[in-house]
């Protein structure tokens, strides 16, 4: 059984004092959650995030890593920094990064091995524009982002991987795929896998659904059977809703 997996990804919201008392009021909610829990949250608050969570279940996660170890990268953050802020998972190559910030498949596959090789673990997002889900490209574009973006990774190191499918029409708009539509491209991402890396590495791969999910939905996805989880925006940054969210079976 794939254990689930709820992560927040706060974005840039809350500052080190806002972000401290939003876990502070989230912790009592989650404390008995059954999915596993991650917090994603800006690199000013990580410190003070990792402190918060001492003595919980809940784990720490960050939402980006450089692909190298040090050196004349300006604005970015190594892993290592991350590491010592007591990271554990980082977010990816999601959506916002790729429209926003020039993120590529290759930029996303240098990232993702120099996380697997520090010991973190990474959250990996792929998904469809509005445009090529309407020009019924959802299955090219998905296969693109997991044949380039994985390119030469092992069947070993998805132990330590998350895929988030987020369809970026679904991003922040209030619109949601069918609970049926999201089992079935996740169940597509899935069987790409198993093809590539064997029927083992697939069944255990854990597979998030990233587009709007919320409390009064996530019991219907998560019901489904390739759904193993919600990496959550909006809603992660009130503690009601994304405990609502976690306990969706409560």
């Amino acid at each position: 059984m794939r254990k689930p997996i709820i992560a927040g990804n706060w974005k840039m919201n809350k500052t080190a004092a806002e972000a401290e008392a939003l876990i502070n009021e989230l912790k009592p909610l989650v404390a008995k959650s059954k999915p596993e829990v991650v917090l994603c949250v800006p690199y000013t608050a990580l410190w003070v995030a990792g402190k918060a969570i001492e003595g919980t279940k809940i784990k720490l996660g960050a939402e980006n890593v450089a692909w190298a170890d040090s050196g004349a990268f300006t604005g970015e953050i190594s892993a290592d920094m991350l590491l010592e802020a007591g990271v554990e998972y980082v977010i990816i190559g999601h959506s916002e990064r790729r429209q926003y910030f020039g993120e590529t498949d290759e930029t996303v596959n240098k990232r993702m091995k120099q996380a697997l090789a520090k010991g973190l673990k990474p959250i990996v997002c792929v998904g469809e524009t509005l445009t090529e889900r309407e020009k019924n490209k959802t299955k090219r574009v998905l296969k693109k982002q997991i044949v380039d973006g994985f390119k030469d990774i092992t069947a070993e190191d998805f132990d330590n991987i998350v895929i988030a499918y987020e369809p970026v029409w679904a991003i922040g708009t209030g619109k949601t795929a069918t609970a049926e539509d999201a089992n079935k491209t996740i169940g597509y991402i899935r069987s790409l896998v198993k093809k590539i890396w064997g029927q083992e590495v697939g069944k255990a791969l854990r597979i998030q659904y990233g587009g709007s999910m919320k409390p009064s939905n996530a019991k219907e996805l998560m019901a489904e059977r390739n759904i193993d989880g919600g990496l959550i925006g909006g809603a992660a940054l009130k503690a009601a809703d994304f405990a609502g969210i976690v306990n969706y079976k409560d």
